[in-house]
């Protein structure tokens, strides 16, 4: 008589929750373009489309970041083997930050708009992206922790890929801070980054790309 082999343990395919981060994203970059309302006066259409500026330009930079964020969490979940519920709960905070983004921006777009309390909507807006940052390096160190990457990543594209995510928490706080003495020039140091974050990183197809280059 054969014994009874134990069945193999679960696992949890990343499938699902990147399907539903991608839902989230998308939600997030559709809503920011909500902040931008017709001008109620018609009859100088030009010149109420002209004062929109401020809405344009917290919608253009908040699209891209959103779009940032969602290129890196990308590449993060690319060499993810299986899911945990720790991952799963990580997940769920990093996209309540990012549902919260098109607020923030509207936050901003006002304060430029009103020319008031523009301190206070860096700050808050500084703070959601931080925030997303910090979330992104926890679960990277968790993924590495549990074992849960596929080996074919190589040591060189963890390094790298924790390398580029650990900068973006001292890029924002700088512009956090600045932000909280010089709101405009805060705003600058935000936007600055995001050339820089579309860049791909070194190692991140995997050690045969690396090794091909």
């Amino acid at each position: 008589m054969n014994a009874q082999k134990d069945p193999p343990p679960l696992t949890r395919q990343p499938g699902r929750l990147v399907a539903f981060s991608d839902g989230v994203f998308a939600i997030a970059v559709t809503l920011l373009v909500l902040e931008i309302q017709p001008p109620p006066d018609f009859g100088h259409l030009l010149r109420g489309l002209g004062a929109l500026w401020s809405s344009y330009l917290a919608y253009a930079l908040s699209f891209l970041l959103i779009g940032q964020v969602w290129v890196n969490h990308h590449v993060m979940f690319d060499y993810v083997r299986h899911v945990d519920r720790g991952i799963l709960f990580l997940n769920t905070l990093l996209l309540m930050v990012i549902a919260f983004l098109p607020f923030s921006t509207s936050l901003l777009a006002g304060a430029l708009r009103a020319e008031q309390g523009l301190r206070t909507a860096v700050l808050v807006y500084g703070s959601t992206l931080w925030t997303a940052a910090a979330l992104f390096n926890i679960i990277w160190w968790y993924l590495r922790r549990a074992t849960l990457l596929a080996p074919t990543l190589g040591a060189v594209g963890v390094r790298a890929i924790g390398r580029r995510f650990a900068l973006a928490l001292i890029w924002i706080g700088s512009g956090i801070l600045v932000g909280a003495f010089v709101p405009i020039a805060g705003v600058a140091i935000i936007a600055g980054f995001l050339p820089a974050y579309y860049l791909p990183i070194r190692g991140e197809y995997g050690e045969s790309a690396a090794a091909a280059r």
